[in-house]
């Protein structure tokens, strides 16, 4: 797996099963939190902070899809025996890298690149 060791990507693998079971557990008790504010009427005040709580809750619940794609794309690519490898640069991903940010899908050398070439486009296209 791309120069890492088993024990570790099986480590790396509990740590992202884990966080997927406490990005679910997050949805699952923003959605009840969010029933009990759903009582209807109230003053214009109720009103406000329902709406706020269902725009908070929509944006929580964008960062945690996004969160348990990129998850499942991880243990996904440990099935297939490519975790760790840097998608730009075909090199090992750091293992600091990965245990800080287990579905890391770039090396710091890969993710600098990307970010250059991000740049260029983005000055090419003013």
């Amino acid at each position: 797996m791309a120069g890492l060791s088993k024990k570790f990507v099986t480590e790396c693998k509990k740590q992202l099963l884990v966080l997927k079971a406490e990005s679910l557990n997050r949805v699952s008790n923003a959605k009840t939190q969010l029933g009990y504010a759903d009582a209807r009427g109230g003053d214009i005040a109720d009103q406000t902070v329902k709406v706020l709580a269902e725009e908070e809750f929509l944006r929580m619940s964008t960062r945690l899809r996004l969160r348990l794609q990129e998850i499942e794309y991880a243990l996904a690519r440990i099935e297939s025996g490519i975790y760790g490898l840097c998608e730009e640069t075909e090199e090992t991903i750091e293992q600091e890298r990965l245990l800080a940010i287990p579905w890391a899908r770039l090396s710091l050398e890969g993710a600098e690149l990307r970010e250059s070439v991000n740049r260029q486009r983005a000055a090419v296209g003013n």
